[in-house]
This record gives C-alpha cells, structure tokens and sequence, in this order.
C-alpha cells in the first residue's frame, strides 16, 4: 500500500479520458514524485501490484511507466528486489560550446572544484605534435577534482596556451576552486570561443581514478578529449577529462 502525502490527488491522477497514453501519465506522475524526492536515491518503488492499485491502472500499464523510467536513467530494475532509484546523471548537450561549470548551474547543480595542480610545465609531446608547436613549449596545467553538490563527477586536467594571449598566466594566481574557465575567457578576457574538436571514449577507472571519484577500480568512465579553439582558429586549450560512467550523461541533436 502506498501511504497519502501533501499533493497526493494531483500526483495520482489519470485521466483515462486523455489522449495521452495512460502508461506515459503514470511515468510522469512517478518521474515527479521522485524529482519530489519522496523516493529517495537508493529508495525501492512501490510494487507493481501497489502502484497498479494506487492508480487504478492495469499492470502491463504500470509496467510500461516503469520502463520508461528504466530507459530514461532514473530508476533500475534488480531482479528479485523490485525498482530502485537511481543516482540523477548531470546531462550535457554536445551541440554547444561550454564548460563543466556552465553547463553544471544551467542543471541546478552547485559546482566546485578541488585544485591539484596549478602550475607552468611542458607541453606533452601528442599537444606539441597536434598543434604544431615548437619542441619545449610550455603551457599551464590546470588539474581538478569537479564537484557536482558536493560529490565528485569528473577529473579533468586543463592545457592552457598562452602563446595565443599572455593573459592567461593570470590563472596561476586565481582561485580555480569555484572559478569558470570558459567565464574567464569570455568575460575577463574578451576571447571569442568559435569550435572545439571533441572525442569521447568509454573505458574503464584505474586505482588512481576510483579513488578520487569514489567509485571501484574497472568502473565505467568516459574519457573525454577536445582541443577549444578562437575565431582566429588558435587552440587555446586541450581539456582531458575522466568523467564517472554512473552520473554522467551526454546528448546530441544530429540533423
């Protein structure tokens, strides 16, 4: 039996009557109830025989609403146990040119970062190579933990160019904890950004990696490589990031 709460007649409503499908009402009915958070992450769902009573549905109906959510990244099906809710996975649309911190408060989320290196140090030779730079160049690195409300998503290790504006060097002296790269040089420095050159790779966490995530070694990752560039075509910036397989989500519109 599924117990009453405040809005408890709107959120169980179904309007057989509606030329939605009843299936996809009671998917958003259950997707607003977590997003409520009265299922909490790691919290079961109410039965099948339960919801299909609470709703007045049929249970191939609830089953289909279940799906969905399955599909959809919120909930997972364990066998034996029932429907448990997920971890909410921070979503970032490919199509636009944008930085961790950007596209984290454009979700809701609270950013922040933990600084590991801050520092000038060589150009690695594959950047060299890439960018046709001369042999001993030298670049800031920029390596952090990013946070997402406090828990860590992702490791990226940043290689600034300041062949392309000097200006740059000013970041050795920045707070970068909370600090937005993208901000800085849009705002600060008045840099146009015009494409990024961006692969994306699954893989799987080394010791070092599932330390800092939080996750366990040979979890799934997404490794994530793009070279930004200027409207005058220089490269800026190499990003190469370790993004958790489990709260990360990727999208992109194609046609």
């Amino acid at each position: 039996m599924i117990d009453s709460y405040e809005g408890d007649e709107i959120l169980r409503m179904i309007d057989k009557n509606s030329p939605i499908p009843i299936y996809h009402q009671l998917y958003e009915c259950l997707k607003k109830r977590i997003k409520n958070g009265e299922f909490k992450v790691g919290e079961y769902l109410p039965s099948e025989n339960s919801l299909a009573d609470f709703y007045d549905v049929s249970r191939l109906t609830v089953r289909q609403a279940l799906s969905k959510l399955v599909e959809d990244g919120i909930v997972e099906k364990l066998r034996g146990k029932g429907t448990r809710v997920k971890n909410e996975k921070n979503v970032e649309n490919l199509t636009e040119l944008s930085g961790f911190t950007d596209e984290a408060r454009r979700n809701g989320y609270i950013p922040s970062s933990i600084v590991m290196q801050n520092t000038i140090v060589d150009a690695p030779f594959y950047i060299i190579e890439k960018l046709k730079l001369p042999q001993k160049s030298k670049m800031i690195l920029l390596k952090r933990l990013r946070m997402l409300n406090g828990t860590p998503y992702a490791i990226e290790w940043a290689y600034l160019n300041p062949a392309v504006d000097t200006r740059l060097l000013n970041i050795l002296e920045m707070d970068m904890s909370n600090g937005s790269l993208y901000d800085f040089f849009k705002n600060v420095l008045n840099l146009r950004l015009e494409y990024g050159d961006e692969t994306l790779e699954v893989g799987h966490a080394s010791a070092e990696d599932a330390r800092l995530l939080g996750i366990h070694v040979n979890d799934c990752i997404v490794l994530r490589r793009r070279f930004t560039y200027t409207d005058n075509s220089e490269c800026i910036e190499y990003v190469q990031s370790i993004y958790r397989g489990d709260k990360y989500k990727f999208t992109i519109r194609i046609g």
